[in-house]
């Protein structure tokens, strides 16, 4: 794995419009923040019309970020729609030390092939089945981020756990049962994940 003391981690999520990678890109950023760390959390922007393929980037550091461009050579890829494998070479420049995390049913033994020959570490979460159990719908986007944060070690388990509850709080301050749903859905996937 990456040694993120002192080094500035870089995230590349591929998703689909209406899963909420760049959501969930954005939502990294902003915890990673409150943790004290510098970010950076912004999507690559191309037709944003529904179902179409996006692509989001995290850079989280404990020193300033200076560098201002796409990722190109990340140390870790989020994969929130494993029908994108089938199309998109996610594993383009992923370093071999880093790993890719891919929303998936499927063991990462059987995912591996349609990886271009990416020998680094590979991740599979269900977070689809996570979703549905926690949250009674398939919102992919919790339990990824969730998952980016387990493998990529950018910051404690408690903190973000902390800094997310606080975040959803403020979102859905009249909807306590979408907080507990939420926070379940983060619990099931960081322990997958691990």
């Amino acid at each position: 794995m990456v040694n993120n003391m002192n080094k500035t981690v870089e995230i590349r999520w591929h998703g689909r419009g209406g899963q909420g990678a760049k959501t969930a890109a954005l939502l990294l950023a902003d915890v990673a923040f409150k943790t004290g760390k510098y970010v950076q959390g912004f999507p690559e922007y191309g037709p944003e019309r529904m179902g179409a393929p996006i692509t989001a980037y995290n850079r989280i550091s404990d020193q300033p970020i200076t560098v201002h461009s796409n990722i190109y050579e990340p140390d870790y890829v989020v994969v929130v729609d494993e029908s994108l494998l089938e199309t998109i070479d996610v594993t383009k420049g992923l370093k071999e030390n880093g790993a890719v995390i891919i929303n998936s049913e499927r063991s990462k033994e059987e995912l591996r092939s349609l990886l271009h020959g990416y020998k680094g570490e590979v991740y599979t979460v269900n977070a689809k089945q996570i979703s549905l159990r926690a949250l009674g719908k398939n919102y992919p986007n919790s339990p990824m981020l969730a998952a980016a944060v387990a493998v990529s070690h950018v910051m404690e388990r408690k903190d973000f756990l902390k800094e997310m509850r606080a975040s959803f709080q403020h979102k859905f301050a009249k909807k306590p049962e979408v907080i507990d749903g939420n926070m379940m859905a983060l619990e099931l996937a960081f322990e997958e994940a691990c």
